[in-house]
């Protein structure tokens, strides 16, 4: 499969495939204007209904490291001791999926990669086209093996602060909300955006029916913010989950050379050391 993406009927007509593993994601993140908790996942809604066989990961428990203020990756061995629990190894085609247009799945689709896992896909339509399509599914959990997982960190996907910095060239897109990017609202102390940033909310790279918009639609969005899908390219958002949607929706446009900044802005808005753009 040469998409990063796979369509409801191509899972269920692969639902049975022995070598096939299905991550629910599902979760939800509350606007930074409302009062907090902002971050919480669905397992409730797993446990009482998803895609058969599929397994759950919780992503603000299990794929981030614990104590990380901005919410970063998971290391090596969390990350490879969480894929051998869920029984996935290095050979294992994996599809996740989650009910919030692709943010989260993006999320673990860009995680899988940043560990040398490439046969990971994201459902396009996620949980909602296929409970709306009503496809299979049931509330049982399903019996795993465990496994090894071996991780092969690909840095070419991650970027740090210093990465942006250090290069003029860059092209810098934050996919926050057009409130956060014009700092009238935020996750960290700081207000505003990065310098040289684009703003590109993920919300407008979703299509009706939480799916990823056709190659020709995402190709004249991009053109008309002025985004080069040949450019350097560095995408943040608030901690790295949006980012990984953009990422995602640039690699189906035809992008090679994109990376997520996983700190985003809880590391650069609240380092003082950082210059911003203020709102006026």
């Amino acid at each position: 499969m040469d998409s990063p993406l796979v369509s409801t009927k191509w899972l269920t007509e692969h639902l049975q495939d022995e070598n096939l593993r299905i991550v629910d994601i599902r979760g939800n993140v509350l606007p930074a204007i409302k009062p907090p908790p902002h971050y919480v996942s669905h397992r409730d809604a797993y446990n009482e209904s998803h895609i058969p066989n599929a397994v759950f990961v919780d992503w603000m428990v299990d794929i981030i490291e614990p104590g990380s203020p901005s919410n970063d990756i998971a290391s090596p061995e969390r990350f490879a001791a969480l894929m051998g629990q869920l029984g996935i190894d290095n050979d294992t085609i994996v599809v996740v999926y989650d009910d919030k247009d692709g943010m989260f799945a993006a999320r673990f689709w860009w995680a899988m990669q940043y560990y040398g896992h490439k046969a990971v896909y994201v459902l396009d339509g996620g949980w909602l086209k296929w409970a709306a399509e009503e496809r299979p599914t049931d509330n049982l959990k399903p019996i795993i093996s465990t496994t090894k997982f071996i991780p092969r960190v690909n840095s070419d996907i991650r970027a740090e602060s210093t990465d942006i910095l250090d290069s003029e060239n860059v092209q810098l897109i934050d996919v926050r909300s057009p409130a956060e990017f014009s700092g009238k609202a935020s996750r960290a102390d700081r207000m505003g955006h990065i310098p040289n940033a684009i703003n590109l909310p993920r919300k407008t790279m979703v299509a009706d029916g939480s799916v990823m918009p056709s190659v020709d639609e995402l190709k004249t969005k991009f053109e008309s913010m002025d985004i080069s899908l040949d450019a350097d390219t560095i995408i943040y958002c608030n901690s790295g989950v949006s980012a990984s949607y953009g990422m995602l929706a640039m690699q189906v446009a035809g992008a090679k050379n994109v990376r997520v900044y996983d700190g985003s802005w809880k590391e650069w808005g609240n380092d003082d050391t950082k210059l911003i753009v203020k709102p006026e």
